[in-house]
Parts: structure tokens; sequence; C-alpha cells
């Protein structure tokens, strides 16, 4: 099957799927991370905070894993 066959999932289609889980994986470590700086007299982060600094760091991040999510299945393919 050509790269730009039946069944491609392109690199956004990819993110799409993946967003859920780099949102929560990252949405923990922005909360985890804010437990840290406690220990330097920050703020601890809220609940509301990680869900919405994970998600800004979810966009890109889980778009360049999907890119290399593609390249990996490009290179299975050939």
């Amino acid at each position: 099957m050509t790269r730009h066959g039946v069944g491609h999932w392109s690199a956004a289609r990819i993110a799409v799927l993946l967003f859920p889980f780099g949102w929560g994986a990252f949405a923990v470590n922005v909360f985890f991370a804010s437990l840290i700086g406690s220990w330097l007299g920050l703020p601890v982060a809220t609940t509301s905070v990680s869900l919405g600094l994970g998600a800004l760091i979810a966009l890109p991040a889980t778009y360049a894993f999907a890119c290399h999510i593609r390249r990996l299945m490009d290179v299975a393919d050939t």
C-alpha cells in the first residue's frame, strides 16, 4: 500500500487520538512538579491549573510524538 493509500493515518489524526493520554500525563506531571516547587515555597497547583497547563504542554508534545509514530509507521511499511 502506498504512503497515501487507503487507511493512511496522518500525524494529526494520530495526535487527536493520543491527546487525551498526553493531556492526562502532562497534567499529573505539572501537579507533581508543583509539589516539588512547594518545597521552595511556591504554591501547589490546583486541579484546574494542572489540567490547563497540562493541555497547553500536551498540544505540541503530542503532535511531535505523533509525527515520530507516523515516521515509524512509514519505515515499517517499507
